[in-house]
């Protein structure tokens, strides 16, 4: 019995020389706040124990919406990241042929896409010999198909940058590689007056990877950048 008073009394002395040890310690609070309520009795409310699970939920949403707000941060910050290095590859290249290669290659890669495609305007839509080399990165396409294909059906406003899960015309874009696109991301490009529209095509096997509840103003600034390599390289 000495042994376990002289524990108790060290343990006590220690509590009172450090009693924030209590407070700061959520599971142990809750087990005095029972005791307490348990030595009241059942007919007895207790507002302070009332008021200290109401601070106890707020507490956890508060947590739950920090851990958010940091999560976001960090994967917005890696989605910078991202634009940043691809688009620092994307201007390597001294001739277009390469540019095209390397925008279906390691331009890809870096944007973890599964395929990439550039699709031009033109009145002639009859495919050059010169640009089988660069595979099937480049589309050619009619007049008009860039605005039906960005309004998607729809007869609202197409925007700049559309994400969405594929649709059948995706064939025209992605040619056999359609079969396993599941969603993309279309950036309009606009290079300029006289000339006829782009798109510049994101295609994902995954079919989330893309969604129209998905923020697009790192696309928007990629789609910006393209553009402005791609008048250099047209003019």
């Amino acid at each position: 019995m000495a042994d376990t008073a002289t524990i108790a009394n060290e343990l006590r002395d220690r509590l009172l020389a450090a009693p924030e040890v209590i407070l700061e310690d959520r599971d142990l609070m809750k087990a005095l706040i029972s005791a307490n309520e348990r030595t009241m009795g059942a007919n007895i409310v207790d507002l302070r124990g009332i008021a200290m699970e109401r601070l106890e939920a707020r507490l956890d949403r508060l947590e739950d919406t920090h851990r958010s707000v940091i999560a976001a941060a960090y994967e917005n910050l890696a989605g910078t990241n991202q634009i940043h290095r691809a688009i620092l590859r994307m201007l390597e290249p001294t001739d277009f042929e390469t540019f095209l290669k390397d925008l279906g290659g390691e331009v890809a890669q870096i944007l973890r896409v599964d395929c990439v495609r550039l699709v031009l305007e033109t009145v002639h839509v009859e495919r050059e010999p010169a640009l089988e080399r660069v595979g099937d990165v480049l589309c050619i396409v009619g007049p008009g198909f860039v605005d039906e294909y960005m309004a998607g059906g729809r007869s609202a406003p197409a925007r700049n940058v559309t994400l969405r899960q594929t649709q059948p015309a995706t064939d025209t874009i992605y040619g056999a590689s359609g079969d396993w696109i599941r969603s993309e991301a279309a950036l309009r490009l606009n290079f300029g007056d006289g000339k006829l529209p782009g798109i510049l095509a994101l295609g994902s096997e995954d079919p989330h990877q893309f969604r129209p509840n998905q923020g697009t103003d790192l696309l928007t600034f990629f789609g910006g950048v393209f553009e402005r390599a791609m008048r250099r390289w047209l003019a």
